[in-house]
Protein backbone atom coordinates (compact mmCIF):
# COMPACT_ATOMS: atom_id res chain seq x y z
CA UNK A 1 0.00 0.00 0.00
CA UNK A 2 1.14 3.43 -0.69
CA UNK A 3 0.92 6.76 0.83
CA UNK A 4 -2.33 8.93 0.19
CA UNK A 5 -2.85 10.44 -3.16
CA UNK A 6 -1.73 13.97 -3.34
CA UNK A 7 -4.84 16.33 -3.09
CA UNK A 8 -3.47 20.02 -3.00
CA UNK A 9 -5.47 22.20 -0.24
CA UNK A 10 -5.29 19.23 2.56
CA UNK A 11 -2.86 20.02 5.40
CA UNK A 12 -1.14 16.24 5.79
CA UNK A 13 -1.33 15.84 2.00
CA UNK A 14 -0.11 12.34 1.51
CA UNK A 15 1.47 11.84 4.92
CA UNK A 16 2.08 9.13 7.40
CA UNK A 17 1.20 8.92 11.14
CA UNK A 18 1.09 6.77 13.99
CA UNK A 19 -1.33 8.12 16.89
CA UNK A 20 -1.21 5.94 20.02
CA UNK A 21 -4.46 5.94 21.95
CA UNK A 22 -6.62 6.34 18.85
CA UNK A 23 -9.69 3.87 19.87
CA UNK A 24 -11.10 6.69 21.98
CA UNK A 25 -11.10 10.49 23.12
CA UNK A 26 -7.97 12.90 21.79
CA UNK A 27 -6.77 9.99 20.00
CA UNK A 28 -9.66 9.00 17.94
CA UNK A 29 -10.56 12.93 17.01
CA UNK A 30 -6.60 13.67 16.21
CA UNK A 31 -7.31 10.25 13.77
CA UNK A 32 -10.37 11.23 12.41
CA UNK A 33 -8.37 15.35 11.93
CA UNK A 34 -5.45 13.55 10.20
CA UNK A 35 -7.24 11.24 7.56
CA UNK A 36 -9.57 14.16 6.71
CA UNK A 37 -6.12 15.97 5.82
CA UNK A 38 -5.08 13.82 3.82
CA UNK A 39 -2.66 11.86 6.02
CA UNK A 40 -2.56 8.07 6.44
CA UNK A 41 -3.30 7.05 10.63
CA UNK A 42 -1.75 3.57 12.10
CA UNK A 43 -3.63 4.17 15.23
CA UNK A 44 -2.42 1.57 18.09
CA UNK A 45 -4.63 0.58 21.24
CA UNK A 46 -5.97 -2.35 22.98
CA UNK A 47 -9.50 -1.61 22.37
CA UNK A 48 -10.40 -3.49 19.52
CA UNK A 49 -13.81 -2.21 19.09
CA UNK A 50 -12.86 1.20 19.21
CA UNK A 51 -10.07 0.22 16.77
CA UNK A 52 -12.57 -1.50 14.88
CA UNK A 53 -15.50 1.05 14.61
CA UNK A 54 -12.50 4.01 13.27
CA UNK A 55 -11.85 1.28 10.35
CA UNK A 56 -15.01 1.25 9.26
CA UNK A 57 -15.66 4.80 9.75
CA UNK A 58 -12.33 6.22 8.45
CA UNK A 59 -11.45 3.37 5.63
CA UNK A 60 -8.20 3.20 3.69
CA UNK A 61 -6.78 6.01 5.59
CA UNK A 62 -6.55 4.22 8.67
CA UNK A 63 -5.05 1.13 9.72
CA UNK A 64 -5.49 -0.21 13.47
CA UNK A 65 -2.60 -1.66 14.92
CA UNK A 66 -3.89 -3.42 18.30
CA UNK A 67 -1.30 -3.38 20.64
CA UNK A 68 -0.18 -1.75 24.21
CA UNK A 69 1.60 1.33 24.38
CA UNK A 70 3.79 0.22 27.67
CA UNK A 71 5.21 -2.56 25.38
CA UNK A 72 8.21 -1.79 23.57
CA UNK A 73 7.73 -4.57 20.93
CA UNK A 74 4.09 -3.08 20.42
CA UNK A 75 5.31 0.21 20.14
CA UNK A 76 7.86 -1.08 17.71
CA UNK A 77 5.23 -2.67 15.87
CA UNK A 78 3.24 0.18 15.28
CA UNK A 79 5.86 2.24 13.65
CA UNK A 80 7.18 -0.73 11.50
CA UNK A 81 3.41 -1.29 10.32
CA UNK A 82 3.26 2.36 9.31
CA UNK A 83 6.40 1.69 7.24
CA UNK A 84 5.84 -1.42 5.84
CA UNK A 85 2.33 -0.61 4.35
CA UNK A 86 3.05 3.18 3.77
CA UNK A 87 6.93 3.11 3.25
CA UNK A 88 7.63 6.06 5.86
CA UNK A 89 7.07 7.65 9.01
CA UNK A 90 5.70 11.63 8.77
CA UNK A 91 4.08 12.25 11.93
CA UNK A 92 3.81 9.95 14.83
CA UNK A 93 1.65 11.40 18.36
CA UNK A 94 2.28 9.76 21.96
CA UNK A 95 -1.64 10.36 23.00
CA UNK A 96 -2.05 6.93 25.04
CA UNK A 97 -2.26 7.99 28.96
CA UNK A 98 -5.01 7.51 32.04
CA UNK A 99 -5.17 8.64 35.55
CA UNK A 100 -5.77 7.66 39.08
CA UNK A 101 -7.12 9.31 42.17
CA UNK A 102 -5.05 8.33 45.21
CA UNK A 103 -3.53 10.56 48.28
CA UNK A 104 0.62 9.94 48.38
CA UNK A 105 0.05 8.01 51.76
CA UNK A 106 -2.38 5.49 50.26
CA UNK A 107 -1.21 4.93 46.72
CA UNK A 108 -1.02 1.47 45.64
CA UNK A 109 2.94 0.72 44.07
CA UNK A 110 1.18 -1.10 41.36
CA UNK A 111 -0.90 1.65 40.63
CA UNK A 112 1.28 4.18 40.85
CA UNK A 113 3.58 1.84 38.14
CA UNK A 114 0.55 1.93 35.70
CA UNK A 115 0.20 5.58 35.18
CA UNK A 116 4.27 6.03 34.64
CA UNK A 117 4.77 3.28 32.46
CA UNK A 118 1.52 4.21 30.17
CA UNK A 119 1.66 8.41 30.64
CA UNK A 120 5.79 8.47 30.31
CA UNK A 121 7.17 5.04 29.64
CA UNK A 122 4.71 4.78 26.65
CA UNK A 123 5.69 8.22 25.24
CA UNK A 124 9.37 7.62 25.54
CA UNK A 125 9.18 4.72 23.32
CA UNK A 126 6.61 6.20 20.84
CA UNK A 127 9.71 9.25 20.85
CA UNK A 128 12.48 6.55 20.37
CA UNK A 129 11.04 4.29 17.71
CA UNK A 130 9.14 7.56 16.00
CA UNK A 131 12.27 8.96 16.02
CA UNK A 132 14.71 6.03 15.09
CA UNK A 133 12.16 5.82 11.37
CA UNK A 134 12.27 9.37 10.94
CA UNK A 135 15.79 9.75 11.17
CA UNK A 136 16.06 7.28 8.68
CA UNK A 137 13.88 9.28 6.23
CA UNK A 138 13.62 12.83 5.90
CA UNK A 139 12.68 13.64 9.17
CA UNK A 140 9.01 14.50 10.68
CA UNK A 141 7.03 15.50 13.58
CA UNK A 142 6.38 14.03 17.35
CA UNK A 143 3.92 15.24 19.09
CA UNK A 144 3.39 14.07 23.01
CA UNK A 145 0.36 14.70 25.64
CA UNK A 146 1.39 15.96 28.27
CA UNK A 147 -1.31 18.13 30.83
CA UNK A 148 -1.72 21.14 32.25
CA UNK A 149 -1.16 18.94 35.06
CA UNK A 150 2.97 19.38 34.23
CA UNK A 151 2.86 22.53 35.46
CA UNK A 152 -0.31 23.10 38.10
CA UNK A 153 -0.40 20.25 41.19
CA UNK A 154 -3.72 18.43 41.58
CA UNK A 155 -4.49 16.84 44.94
CA UNK A 156 -4.74 13.07 45.08
CA UNK A 157 -3.09 13.06 41.53
CA UNK A 158 0.73 12.25 42.14
CA UNK A 159 1.46 10.17 39.54
CA UNK A 160 -0.71 11.22 36.46
CA UNK A 161 1.32 14.96 37.47
CA UNK A 162 4.20 13.15 37.62
CA UNK A 163 4.66 11.50 34.92
CA UNK A 164 2.92 14.54 32.59
CA UNK A 165 6.15 16.60 34.40
CA UNK A 166 8.05 14.64 32.87
CA UNK A 167 6.97 13.94 29.27
CA UNK A 168 7.05 17.78 29.05
CA UNK A 169 11.14 17.65 29.70
CA UNK A 170 11.27 14.42 27.81
CA UNK A 171 10.02 16.49 24.79
CA UNK A 172 12.49 19.32 25.67
CA UNK A 173 15.44 16.58 25.18
CA UNK A 174 14.16 14.75 22.66
CA UNK A 175 13.68 17.52 20.56
CA UNK A 176 17.40 18.97 21.44
CA UNK A 177 18.61 15.27 20.29
CA UNK A 178 16.32 14.90 17.07
CA UNK A 179 16.19 18.19 15.67
CA UNK A 180 19.29 18.59 14.10
CA UNK A 181 17.90 15.24 11.56
CA UNK A 182 15.02 17.77 11.38
CA UNK A 183 12.09 16.24 13.18
CA UNK A 184 10.07 18.89 15.22
CA UNK A 185 9.51 17.68 18.84
CA UNK A 186 6.48 19.61 21.10
CA UNK A 187 3.73 18.65 24.09
CA UNK A 188 0.26 20.01 23.91
CA UNK A 189 -0.74 20.61 27.64
CA UNK A 190 -4.53 20.17 27.85
CA UNK A 191 -6.81 21.20 30.64
CA UNK A 192 -9.84 19.75 30.92
CA UNK A 193 -11.05 17.75 28.16
CA UNK A 194 -14.91 16.25 27.73
CA UNK A 195 -14.11 12.67 27.01
CA UNK A 196 -15.12 9.17 28.26
CA UNK A 197 -11.69 9.46 30.75
CA UNK A 198 -12.62 12.10 32.42
CA UNK A 199 -16.65 11.31 32.23
CA UNK A 200 -16.49 11.18 36.10
CA UNK A 201 -15.74 14.40 36.92
CA UNK A 202 -18.77 15.69 35.77
CA UNK A 203 -20.69 13.81 38.64
CA UNK A 204 -18.38 16.58 40.78
CA UNK A 205 -19.55 19.89 39.50
CA UNK A 206 -17.20 21.94 41.56
CA UNK A 207 -14.44 20.47 40.00
CA UNK A 208 -15.53 21.17 36.19
CA UNK A 209 -16.75 24.84 37.57
CA UNK A 210 -12.53 25.50 39.08
CA UNK A 211 -11.14 24.29 35.69
CA UNK A 212 -14.04 26.81 34.02
CA UNK A 213 -13.32 29.48 36.49
CA UNK A 214 -8.98 29.15 35.65
CA UNK A 215 -9.27 29.63 31.90
CA UNK A 216 -9.72 32.76 30.11
CA UNK A 217 -12.55 31.61 27.77
CA UNK A 218 -15.06 30.21 30.39
CA UNK A 219 -15.12 26.56 29.05
CA UNK A 220 -14.04 23.28 29.17
CA UNK A 221 -12.20 21.93 26.15
CA UNK A 222 -13.16 19.02 23.77
CA UNK A 223 -11.03 16.44 21.89
CA UNK A 224 -11.50 18.30 18.63
CA UNK A 225 -9.98 21.35 20.05
CA UNK A 226 -7.04 19.21 20.94
CA UNK A 227 -6.82 17.47 17.90
CA UNK A 228 -6.65 21.12 15.81
CA UNK A 229 -3.08 21.40 17.75
CA UNK A 230 -1.90 18.37 16.91
CA UNK A 231 -2.77 19.16 13.11
CA UNK A 232 -0.49 22.40 13.56
CA UNK A 233 2.10 20.97 14.83
CA UNK A 234 2.02 18.07 12.65
CA UNK A 235 1.46 20.13 9.35
CA UNK A 236 4.46 21.65 7.16
CA UNK A 237 2.92 24.84 9.04
CA UNK A 238 4.84 24.37 12.43
CA UNK A 239 8.10 23.62 10.49
CA UNK A 240 10.14 26.03 12.54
Amino acid sequence: MTAPAAHPGRRLDGKVAVVTGAASGIGRAIARRFVAEGSAVVGGDLDMSGLAALEDELGDGFVAAPGDATAEEDQAAFVATAVDRFGRLDIAVANAGTGHLAPIVDHDMADWQRIIDLCLTGVFLTVKHAGRAMRAGTGGSIVTMASLNAVQPAAGMSAYCSAKAAVAMLAEVAALELGPAGIRVNAIGPGLVQTGLTAPLWSMPDVVEDFVDNTTIGRFAQPEDVADLALFLASDESSF
